[in-house]
């Protein structure tokens, strides 16, 4: 055993060692908007995000895509969700995929280097040294979350951008949910002083912030079933939920609550939290990642019954500058008939709660809803909700409200809701966008490391 330790620490000793011998350049070209100048390279593409970064084409982007990857199950997946993506009768895509599957395809990728920037949504456990690796090399990495699973990832990850403001290049995680409609319209409401007052501090029993999520392991992926990796409900290597989903909720409370702002670990203090699992049956696994059977690395973590415990849920209570906040997650196997993921979030304010809600009462469809505080009148809440809606339909057209007393519910057109698939593609945009200025915005940069640093912490507290 000790034996087989000293060889794996010299292997991915080499393994360094080669890429940045192998390093032809430290700093990307500048990039100028122009067509086809960025040059997508597909590492190791595990998981299915991989693919939806590639759901729509892009001006900017060459339609030449090399892939690299070990053999396997994974990147033929990948390979056949692209392929569907070109042969959709509606709005087909035109992929040219260029696809290296082997041993030693990573230093094969740097060797080869025939693109810019680094796609990156796969094996949790690996991403960390992935995307140091990358961007050591002088490539620009665009990473699905979570970018680290564990304090040793995060380690790894403070190395990388520290390499990325050396070797000038761009490291960014896609943070989908930013783009769904309610929650930029729950962002705007919020910063709106007239209707929502200010924020207030909570408590650990009463947050004033709350994000919490429910997802399924079963469930529809571009019309059809989902297939996940066997290794997916092994959370040593795709993450527990507290460090993975929980991921996209703390950036929005950052985000949200304080946006433009450089939030440092300084400004965090973790008050709670706790883990407990998603018991999985062999069907259920069978159905979801069409094996027969557990593998070894997960028969081991069976109960008495032969079920396995997925800790896939986790709670994160925190302050930020003093702000109570709570992102919980809760993973089922499953939804019921006519059901799927859902997200719900209140932020509470002196004048007003800004609310989202998406369960059944609301056909399982995201809805934003507005609740006037026991202190403001009637009348103060109907002519700040006027104003503040009159304005927001300038920058939306067809946003309306329906008020009954002091609960407002804002109407928001078909066309604002795009999907979460299609929030990959505005995410890929604005990270081009960042290509051709040359830079992340520092709070980007900032808010990135603090928001890992908080759930890794989090994860080491929860295990006490």
């Amino acid at each position: 055993m000790v034996r087989k330790q000293i060889l794996a620490v010299l292997a991915v000793g080499l393994v360094t060692v080669s890429l940045s011998c192998a390093k032809k350049e430290t700093s990307a070209k500048k990039f100028t908007g122009a067509k086809g100048e960025v040059k997508l390279m597909t590492l190791d593409p595990g998981h299915f995000h991989a693919a939806l970064v590639q759901k729509t084409m892009y001006e900017q982007v060459s339609p030449a895509v090399h892939v690299y990857a070990p053999k396997g199950p994974d990147v033929d997946d990948h390979e056949k969700r692209i392929e569907g993506f070109n042969m959709r009768a509606e709005d087909p895509t035109s992929w040219e995929q260029k696809v290296y599957a082997g041993n030693g395809f990573l230093e094969r990728m740097v060797k080869d280097r025939p693109g810019n920037v680094v796609v990156i949504s796969g094996n949790n456990r690996k991403k960390a040294e992935y995307i140091k690796a990358c961007i050591g090399a002088g490539l620009n990495v665009l990473a699905d979350k979570p970018m680290c699973i564990d304090a040793n990832g995060y380690k790894l990850l403070q190395e990388a951008f520290a390499l990325a403001k050396k070797n000038g290049v761009l490291l960014y995680d896609v943070m989908t949910e930013r783009s769904e409609i309610t929650t930029v319209l729950q962002k705007e409401l919020v910063h709106n002083k007239d209707v929502f007052g200010e924020l207030k501090k909570g408590s650990v029993d009463d947050p004033s912030v709350v994000k919490e999520s429910v997802h399924h392991f079963f469930k529809y992926v571009s019309g059809n079933p989902i297939k996940r990796p066997g290794w997916y409900f092994d959370t040593t290597q795709q993450g527990e939920g507290i460090v993975d989903v929980t991921t996209h909720l703390v950036d929005l409370v950052m985000w949200e609550s304080f946006h433009g702002a450089a939030i440092s670990y300084d400004d965090i203090e973790i008050k709670r939290t706790k883990r407990w699992p998603t018991m999985i049956t062999r069907q259920q696994y069978k159905k979801v990642t069409r094996l027969e059977d557990f593998p070894p690395f997960l028969k081991q973590k069976l109960n008495d019954n032969g079920v396995l415990p997925c800790y896939a849920n986790g709670e994160i209570i925190f302050t930020v500058r003093g702000i109570h906040s709570k992102a919980s997650v809760k993973w089922n196997f499953q939804a019921p008939e006519g059901a799927g993921d859902t997200h719900y979030s209140i932020m509470k304010g002196t004048k007003a709660d800004v609310i989202i809600r998406q369960g059944k009462a609301e056909n399982y469809r995201t809805q934003l809803y507005v609740k006037a505080t026991a202190g403001t009148t009637l009348n103060e809440f109907s002519r700040a909700m006027r104003q503040a809606i009159d304005e927001l339909e300038r920058k939306y057209p067809g946003i309306a409200y329906d008020q009954e007393g002091g609960i407002c519910h804002v109407r928001i057109p078909d066309k604002y809701r795009i999907g979460h698939e299609a929030h990959f593609g505005q995410v890929t945009e604005r990270y081009l966008k960042y290509l051709v200025e040359g830079k992340l915005p520092e709070w980007e940069v900032s808010n990135m490391k603090t928001k890992y640093s908080i759930t890794t912490k989090a994860l080491e507290l929860a295990n006490r």
